[in-house]
């Protein structure tokens, strides 16, 4: 996580970075899936941060001799028709691309996942409580304590510009297959 500020206007912000994280993902579901060759992912091209995310996977993923299979979606129905469309065959595994409308069908992935035997790793802890097999990302509890932190503090007379920058820390689990 990372917090910034405009030194002039009082600006404050926190950031997750979990795009930032997509790399890492991949290199953990390669070591799970050591035969990995092609992971599946769903996003919405109209999403900047999901545009940035699948982007930096599909360079991680050539680092690592693997394929991703992008299937670009505008709504939540293009995402069902999608999954229910997707075959085993199609990939050996899912991996969450950074994306709030996708993300918000999490037990439908992760129920069509489990069903067509595709492993699973997201961004989020929660989606490993969902029933995603690992994931691998910021806490966001850590960004909310550190959000509320910087506000006590600004509240109580700190000026933003004399706030450092600050990182969280990131969080991996999983559960076993």
């Amino acid at each position: 996580m990372r917090a910034s500020q405009n030194l002039g206007g009082g600006l404050l912000a926190c950031t997750s970075l979990s795009v930032d994280l997509t790399a890492k993902r991949l290199e953990i579901l390669k070591e799970i899936v050591p035969k990995l060759r092609k992971v599946v992912t769903f996003y919405d091209s109209g999403n900047v941060v999901a545009l940035a995310a699948a982007k930096a996977g599909s360079e991680a993923a050539r680092q690592l001799n693997v394929e991703i299979v992008e299937r670009r979606v505008a709504s939540v129905e293009e995402l069902r028709l999608g999954l229910m469309a997707l075959k085993a065959e199609d990939a050996d595994a899912y991996y969450y691309t950074s994306d709030a409308m996708v993300t918000s069908q999490a037990k439908l992935i992760i129920d069509t996942a489990r069903a067509k035997k595709l492993p699973t790793i997201g961004y989020e802890q929660s989606l490993v409580t969902q029933g995603a097999l690992v994931s691998y990302g910021v806490s966001y509890d850590e960004v909310g304590r550190l959000s509320a932190k910087y506000v006590q503090r600004v509240l109580t007379g700190t000026s933003p510009q004399n706030l450092p920058v600050e990182s969280g820390q990131q969080v991996g689990n999983g559960r076993k297959p």
